[in-house]
């Protein structure tokens, strides 16, 4: 399998990155030279997607003017934000989605991929018969940033399951999944977060994982952005686990 679609998550308002998103939406802070977003565009087009739909709210202009020279990127506004399970069930119900499985992707996430490319190692483990979604898990004690309680637990010997409220979990979720439009069935209407639907999806047996294998950078805060940048610019990714 070979999804040839994803969305980027871009409508955010990037809070914990102030004062730095005052004036840039977070997507488009750069890291190692280029713009995150200009980063995701490569990986995805090095996965063979095609078609990429770009959900827009904070400083639109800015993330539509960057996106001019992309003509495979479909952009949808939102009026008002929609969270991250709202936006993409709207784009389902505007008929902007395939049939088939499609990645979606967090505006501000950045990974180095490991001995395999990541997307690929997702789309090759994929089942859509038996999953409505596949996370991609980083590990929490590899990441480079705080990742705070995690979100995942995940036993050698066990089913993938959310950590406790007083647990700390060995895995977080590290902004990219592929997804089939099963799980949209039912979605409400209107704002609501993705943990909705995974929660449904693991109760039903048909939420999946992978751990990345490469090197994963949490980029929540300018420090978290500092971090990364002092990383790649001294090389280090190779050696970082």
């Amino acid at each position: 399998m070979h999804p040839d679609t994803a969305v980027i998550l871009c409508a955010g308002l990037g809070t914990r990155m102030r004062p730095l998103t005052l004036t840039t939406p977070k997507p488009l802070l750069a890291l190692d030279g280029e713009p995150i977003l200009a980063h995701t565009l490569v990986q995805l087009r090095e996965a063979g997607v095609k078609r990429c739909i770009v959900n827009t709210h904070y400083l639109a202009a800015q993330v539509g003017e960057f996106l001019r020279p992309y003509p495979e990127v479909t952009i949808t506004h939102e009026d008002a934000l929609l969270d991250t399970g709202g936006a993409v069930a709207a784009m389902a119900v505007k008929g902007l989605l395939p049939e088939a499985p499609f990645y979606i992707v967090n505006g501000d996430s950045y990974w180095v991929d490991g001995p395999c490319p990541t997307l690929a190692r997702m789309a090759n483990a994929f089942d859509p018969a038996r999953m409505d979604t596949m996370l991609l898990l980083a590990c929490a004690a590899g990441a480079v940033a705080e990742t705070g309680r995690g979100d995942f637990i995940w036993p050698r010997d066990g089913a993938l399951a959310r950590r406790g409220e007083r647990d700390v979990a060995p895995f977080v979720y590290a902004g990219v999944q592929l997804a089939t439009p099963s799980l949209f069935a039912g979605a409400p209407e209107g704002a609501f977060s993705l943990n909705l639907l995974w929660d449904k999806a693991l109760e039903a047996g048909r939420l999946n994982a992978i751990v990345h294998d490469g090197v994963w950078f949490h980029l929540s805060t300018p420090d978290d952005l500092d971090r990364a940048e002092a990383v790649l610019q001294a090389r280090e990714v190779g050696n970082t686990t």
